[in-house]
């Protein structure tokens, strides 16, 4: 649970940085600038780590399929949910966000059965989206862009889901570090040409580019070897309970420093999700613990 609340306290924060830097950039060119830093920042980490000969081991010997699994984790669902933000605030974006858990449950029948929703796992599950559809209420009259938006960070979040799964069923021996930076370097590889192409005529203003450092830094470098770390250790139906949590965090970020409204639905609907989490993750971790191995530590 520690690493589940600190997850979200992180990922939260980077729909209000997103929401940022759409003031200054095209959503193509904020996450390729994204991916690209922290890439970098988790090369040097890697390489410091393992040592420069021990790094580029690790990144050759990955596979091809671990640099793939940056275009379903990253490059796709991030720039989803940037051209998302540019319809929806970023407490909604976070709420739609929240259906991660549930397409998890949708691909196991098929691909992973000791990640099937049953028993209480499916009844946390239930309620937290629950709480989504509270949420979701209490948000402003819809237009037909702001249901583009919220339908294009629910495809996020499926994209999210296949590649918990993906990484969770056929990159198990990979340490958390070593994916986090491939992944990274694959989506950056993927976006680079769409950011080239719709850079902006002027350098983007301060609090863009502190809301570029910011998204780079904490919520995909320092967020993803999170992420993984949980994903490997304990199964991808428990590393997708996070985003029951992050309408919690990203409402409390809109609020403060958004100025956006917080609702007596947008409370109902907070604490359905939290008992849902509750649910869902007391189940989840003691499943994991009997059913994944533990992988090598990132060191």
């Amino acid at each position: 649970m520690p690493l589940l609340l600190s997850l979200a306290a992180v990922w939260g924060a980077s729909f209000m940085f997103i929401e940022v830097g759409l003031d200054d950039l095209a959503p193509t060119t904020l996450m390729t600038a994204r991916v690209a830093i922290a890439a970098g920042c988790l090369v040097v980490v890697l390489a410091v780590i393992r040592g420069v000969r021990g790094a580029l081991l690790e990144l050759r010997s990955a596979g091809v399929g671990a640099y793939a699994l940056g275009i379903v984790n990253s490059a796709l669902p991030f720039t989803l949910i940037a051209w998302g933000q540019e319809h929806i605030d970023s407490g909604t974006a976070a709420i739609s966000n929240a259906s991660t858990p549930i397409w998890v449950a949708f691909l196991a029948i098929w691909f992973s059965s000791s990640e099937r929703a049953t028993g209480v796992r499916l009844l946390g599950i239930v309620l937290g989206l629950a709480g989504v559809a509270v949420l979701t209420g209490a948000q402003p009259e819809a237009s037909w862009w702001t249901l583009a938006g919220t339908v294009a960070v629910v495809a996020a979040s499926f994209s999210y889901a296949a590649a918990s799964l993906i990484a969770q069923l056929r990159l198990p021996a990979i340490a958390p570090l070593t994916i986090s930076t491939t992944t990274m370097i694959g989506a950056t590889v993927v976006l680079l040409p769409l950011g080239l192409f719709q850079l902006p005529d002027s350098f983007p203003g301060a609090k863009a580019s502190g809301a570029v450092l910011a998204l780079a830094v904490g919520g995909t470098a320092i967020g993803l070897l999170v992420y993984f770390r949980i994903i490997l250790r304990y199964g991808s139906a428990r590393a997708a309970i996070v985003t029951y949590l992050l309408p919690v965090t990203a409402l409390l970020y809109g609020a403060l420093l958004l100025d956006e409204t917080i609702t007596v639905a947008s409370i109902v609907g907070l604490v359905l999700i939290l008992a849902g989490v509750t649910l869902a993750g007391r189940e989840a971790e003691v499943e994991a613990e009997q059913a994944v191995p533990h992988p090598p530590d990132p060191a």
